[in-house]
């Protein structure tokens, strides 16, 4: 039986995420040889390196011996940092791209590389979006601009609006120098901590710790710490430089258990646990889903931590306390010794919760009534284990017993 082939690629539009983290991805509906039409969704990077594999399959055809032969179209490359195009005006260069590849000889077109790569994925079918308060946005173009007229979109770009909560001067051309009570849009928001805005007059990156949103505080949109953990590796090594980070190698594989927007997540390796630049790292078996934006970090430095700027002004006076890298490690310890041991049905349903009512507190009784009051027997609370002890101190006081035992 003949494979299927792809027959012709229509740009449908782009949709702006929030998940995992603020990007956009194009619509395209793939039609192939058996009738039958499927619509996936892809990301700049994700096209542009398809296009550098196929340059490099085709050299003839894609001008790499000599310029006239070329056949292959060109595609502008995704740079670090993003071009001026928006996605609403990459669209039009998309576009002829994708016709322009279908209209190539069948050795070519029809290559298994191309299908493959425009298969349908789980993720097409059913897109991550954990919040589902805050709905992705689509942005539908019209039939003028898939044949190449980019004549008009059927809505704008709504970007958020941050504020600057205190100044930035910027260290390289690509960013932009920022004072307090600034206000900028956001086009682009980066996992690694680097997001990408705009001003009045000018464009550029600026770590994300120097910014929150106008309405609601930043913490809003930090979830809440996952002690079990998702499965990373690292691509570069890093030596701590403060005493909450921790050193990692190259190639070591280590549990993520709090993303932070700064791009400083907490993750943890053994009974070990600290922050950690997300930028140097990538998703354990998924490595080849990263190389694109890997590519364009070369030369980058993790942005500053949220901890070491001075003097933040921030209008919302609700803000999550920050947990310490103590209650990282005591909560990390609990929850792999509680999934170790299997524990019950309370301990499942809350792993970090203390449990109460452990044979020494009273019940109350719920048949009493309201001008009676209640009469509760005095409880002495049970002595604390050494081991629980040991698990509650602080560093401190864990080796200054240490020491004392050691001089018995």
């Amino acid at each position: 039986m003949e494979e299927t082939y792809v027959r012709h690629v229509e740009l449908l539009g782009f949709e702006k995420r929030s998940y995992p983290s603020q990007h956009y991805v194009y619509m395209l509906m793939v039609k192939w040889s058996d009738l039958s039409e499927k619509l996936i969704y892809r990301t700049y990077p994700e096209i542009y390196t398809f296009h550098k594999l196929l340059k490099e399959m085709f050299p003839i055809e894609s001008g790499e011996i000599e310029k006239k032969d070329r056949i292959i179209p060109s595609l502008p490359a995704w740079r670090w940092p993003l071009s001026q195009k928006s996605p609403e005006t990459r669209q039009s260069t998309l576009a002829e791209y994708l016709h322009s590849l279908t209209g190539l000889p069948p050795h070519i077109a029809r290559c298994r590389q191309l299908g493959r790569f425009l298969r349908v994925r789980p993720e097409d079918e059913n897109p991550p979006a954990p919040n589902t308060l805050k709905r992705n946005e689509t942005f539908v173009v019209s039939r003028e601009l898939a044949r190449g007229n980019a004549s008009e979109i059927s809505g704008p770009i709504l970007l958020d609006t941050y504020r600057v909560i205190a100044d930035f001067t910027k260290t390289s051309k690509h960013e932009i120098d920022l004072h307090t009570g600034d206000l900028v849009e956001i086009v682009e928001k980066n996992q690694n901590g680097w997001w990408f805005c705009q001003g009045e007059s000018k464009r550029g990156w600026i770590p994300a710790s120097y910014l929150e949103p106008l309405d609601g505080p930043e913490e809003a949109e930090e979830g809440e710490p996952d002690y079990e953990g998702e499965m990373f590796v690292t691509h570069k090594a890093y030596k701590a430089e403060q005493r909450d980070e921790i050193s990692l190698e190259v190639g070591e594989t280590i549990s993520v258990i709090h993303k932070l927007l700064d791009g400083w997540w907490v993750v943890r390796k053994g009974e070990q646990t600290g922050h950690f630049p997300s930028m140097f790292l990538h998703r354990a078996g998924r490595q080849e889903v990263h190389e694109a934006e890997r590519t364009t970090l070369q030369g980058r430095r993790p942005p500053p931590r949220r901890s070491t700027i001075r003097n933040a002004k921030s209008i919302h006076s609700r803000a999550r306390q920050r947990l310490s890298q103590d209650s990282y490690r005591r909560n990390s310890r609990r929850y792999l010794q509680q999934r170790g041991a299997g524990s019950t049905k309370e301990a499942a349903e809350a792993p970090l919760r203390e449990r109460k009512n452990q044979d020494n507190v009273p019940e109350t009784s719920d048949s009493s009534s309201e001008s009676e009051p209640r009469k509760e027997a005095p409880v002495i609370p049970p002595r604390p284990s050494p081991e629980l002890i040991q698990e509650r101190c602080s560093d401190n006081t864990r080796n200054k017993v240490s020491v004392h035992r050691a001089n018995r």
